[in-house]
């Protein structure tokens, strides 16, 4: 399983995602530009250039026509994918640490971050009303309901709900009709660094600076497994048509120069979602893994790492009954 590597930015990957049809990865990192790659080469298509700061997060919506990107320099951008051009810009008080879009793409929410006495706030956006994204009015705008910022976000099932995890370890659950809190709970010790929904099924998982992943449902925020590790996890990602669970982590990045790669614990990892049994390890990156994600058909990952590379890997032959041999 030899990897296609990409090499386009300078700085540590923060954000790697795929569009719906798995054809293009979208690529983030700690510089101000976001890279499209097509995945079944490494081919560089583009960059959207128009950020003034590191870029934390980005979603693009199921019909690949629009991008949207959160940014440290204040603002939270909507572009055009295949043109390259920004056609919105929101503009907040704080960086904005989050974003995601709805599956009708009409919908949009964003995360800012919590600096000096301006509070850590939560909003969501109707991109087709003008009133919305020139900041006259919104669908909703609320502070974090827990006592620390958000540092991962999600659309609950059929968008009625924003999922948040905070830095705290608290997962919130917002009602973005009334702005209320419907559900908290506090399953981590840490931080939490990562969420990712299922491609089709109402379940998330959680990474933690608490060595630990975390499988929630969607619809409750109740706790399905859990999957333990010796270091600090910094995204995980669920197979979309397998039962394995995908992490990436390490050893801090301020550490990293004091230990050598093959203590840092720098592969990442494959668990099985039902029996939480570690299963697997792909080497690799010399620094922590930043950001890992699925192929949509499951045939195939991406990771990111702190040295600013990006891998593309594709899965063996002998991966389609890996199950049948393992469990």
């Amino acid at each position: 399983m030899r990897p296609i590597i990409l090499n386009g930015h300078e700085r540590p990957i923060t954000r790697i995602t795929y569009n719906c049809d798995g054809d293009l990865i979208f690529t983030a990192a700690k510089n101000q530009s976001v890279c499209v790659w097509y995945s079944v080469n490494g081919e560089r298509l583009g960059t959207y250039d128009q950020h003034d700061g590191a870029v934390w997060w980005l979603d693009v919506d199921w019909t690949t026509t629009m991008l949207l990107t959160a940014s440290a320099d204040w603002s939270c951008k909507i572009w055009d994918v295949e043109t390259g051009k920004c056609t919105d810009t929101y503009t907040t008080v704080n960086p904005v640490r989050t974003c995601g879009v709805s599956y009708c793409g009409n919908l949009i929410f964003l995360t800012t971050d919590d600096t000096g006495k301006k509070s850590c706030e939560i909003i969501a956006l109707d991109k087709r009303d003008s009133s919305h994204m020139s900041q006259k009015s919104c669908i909703l705008k609320i502070t974090s309901p827990d006592d620390s910022k958000v540092t991962g976000a999600i659309w609950g099932p059929v968008n009625r709900n924003i999922i948040c995890g905070h830095e705290s370890g608290a997962i919130t659950m917002i009602d973005v009709s009334s702005g209320e809190c419907s559900k908290r709970i506090h399953p981590h010790k840490g931080p939490v660094t990562d969420m990712q929904m299922h491609l089709t099924l109402p379940m998330f998982i959680t990474g933690s600076k608490d060595h630990n992943a975390k499988l929630f449902s969607a619809y409750d925020l109740e706790c399905i497994r859990t999957y333990t590790t010796e270091r600090p996890i910094n995204s995980a990602a669920i197979s979309p048509n397998r039962d394995h669970v995908l992490l990436g982590g390490g050893q801090e990045a301020h550490e990293v120069t004091t230990t050598a790669v093959g203590q840092g614990k720098f592969d990442v990892r494959f668990y099985h979602l039902i029996y939480e049994e570690e299963f697997g390890r792909v080497k690799g990156h010399f620094g922590p893994v930043n950001s890992v994600a699925f192929t949509p058909n499951g045939n195939g990952f991406a990771t990111g790492g702190e040295e600013g590379y990006v891998r593309l890997h594709t899965f063996d032959s002998e991966y389609n009954d890996l199950d049948q041999r393992l469990f």
